[in-house]
């Protein structure tokens, strides 16, 4: 049935359990209906026996026997003596079951019982009630046959199974609307979902709706958007690719062609080829941010593999590594003692990136400090150099977005990535003077 369609599905589900419950009243209704009126008919007997038995001695009250009698006519009475074997009968009922009431009537402990009989295919159900006429001891005999029971069963169970068959077609209708008002949104979000498959994703998902349904459609919504984003990123990308990778190429294309023709742009062959090794060090090192890049592109769809490492030692090393390419600059360090978990290796990209957008901008001093609080390790890295313009301040951790001295644009994005992969934050804000870059990391242990 997986394969048929939902519509389908829906209705023959709704059709399946109205037919279950229609066979399950078809099975246990005329049963519970039989033992239902079974235990009426005998309240009936009873009740007409204590009606009749209020007029005191039946035997001396005929007449009024007899009206009383028609008060149930599904309802018929006989008085009889229990010892005596001879007595005056020309009712229905055979000779030998009269007489076997009288036994039953003679071994009866209580005064009034119940039983029950077959006779000429039929079921009687009768009560025998001990009483006293003339001072003998006799017994009022009251009976009721079946055929008023299954009467009674067989119109209420015909009138049920109309009722049943006018609601199981009726139900159909509701039946049928409920199955295309679920449907209809699930075919359009279908198409939308194809569309998107095919890379035509222009198109805004609306489904106005707040259930199940509806939040799959703000889903893809979301979904939808974030890959237009991502298309637009990747276009820009690929953009500025081309652009920045075409000026390094150019310059040593062209130094490369003046030199094999003993022309020296630079006045001598040592300073031309140090133009060159120059250019082909920023090349190399572009191409490594975008493979990088799209390393933790490809990481972030990954679980990550987190170890324990010391953030304070880590940031002390990478300062002594780095902090040769400017002597002249002042370095403050003011590093608690801190343990995390995460990737190093990605740590120590995330740390390098930061000290070389700092270097490149300081005059003279550098300021980092790592502090230790309640839920959170915070690594705060300030330089006194010029403060970030407040236009791109927001957009400084986007790919190829860069400050007046930048180089690539994509150092700061790779920091924004490293951080997202470990659930961090980071953020810069223009203070003192100058510009610091916060990172803020969840403590783990």
């Amino acid at each position: 049935m997986k394969n048929k369609p939902l519509a389908f599905q829906i209705w023959l589900v709704f059709s399946g359990i109205l037919l279950v419950i229609s066979l399950l009243l078809i099975i246990l209704f005329p049963t519970t209906l039989r033992s239902f009126f079974t235990k009426e008919i005998y309240k009936t007997i009873e009740n007409e026996q204590l009606v009749l038995t209020e007029y005191g001695n039946p035997a001396n009250n005929a007449a009024e026997f007899g009206d009383k009698k028609q008060k149930d006519r599904s309802v018929d009475h006989l008085i009889l003596p229990i010892q005596s074997r001879y007595f005056l009968y020309s009712e229905e009922l055979p000779l030998d079951f009269i007489k076997q009431t009288q036994l039953l009537a003679a071994n009866q402990q209580s005064s009034v019982e119940r039983y029950e009989k077959n006779l000429k295919n039929q079921t009687l159900f009768y009560v025998i009630r001990k009483i006293i006429v003339n001072g003998e001891d006799s017994y009022l005999l009251s009976y009721s046959w079946d055929s008023y029971r299954n009467d009674l069963v067989y119109t209420l169970f015909r009138q049920l199974l109309i009722i049943m068959f006018i609601v199981f077609l009726l139900s159909w209708i509701p039946s049928i609307w409920l199955a295309r008002y679920l449907t209809k949104p699930l075919v359009k979000l279908e198409k939308h979902v194809t569309s998107i498959s095919e890379l035509d994703w222009h198109e805004p998902v609306e489904v106005d709706r707040n259930d199940e349904i509806g939040k799959l459609g703000h889903s893809i919504e979301k979904m939808r958007q974030h890959l237009v984003r991502k298309d637009e990123a990747q276009q820009t990308l690929l953009q500025n690719i081309s652009h920045d990778l075409k000026t390094p190429v150019m310059v040593i294309r062209g130094y490369a062609k003046s030199v094999n023709d003993g022309i020296f742009p630079k006045g001598n062959l040592t300073s031309t080829m140090d133009v060159i090794e120059e250019e082909s060090e920023k090349l190399e090192k572009k191409i490594k941010d975008l493979l990088y890049l799209t390393k933790l592109d490809f990481l972030s769809t990954r679980k990550p593999i987190k170890t324990e490492f010391r953030l304070d030692q880590l940031i002390n090393d990478e300062v002594e590594r780095i902090k040769w390419a400017k002597p002249n600059l002042q370095w403050q360090l003011n590093l608690q003692k801190a343990n995390t978990l995460g990737d190093p290796d990605q740590w120590e990209k995330l740390i390098e990136n930061l000290l070389e957008n700092s270097l490149r901008y300081a005059h003279q001093t550098i300021n980092i400090t790592l502090s230790s609080g309640e839920h959170s390790l915070v690594v705060r890295l300030w330089n006194d150099g010029p403060e970030i313009d407040e236009i791109i301040l927001d957009q400084l951790f986007e790919p190829f977005q860069k400050g007046h001295k930048g180089e690539f644009g994509i150092g700061l994005s790779i920091v924004k990535r490293i951080a997202d992969l470990h659930d961090a934050k980071v953020w810069a804000v223009n203070e003192n003077n100058g510009a610091a870059f916060y990172t803020e990391i969840p403590k783990q242990l």
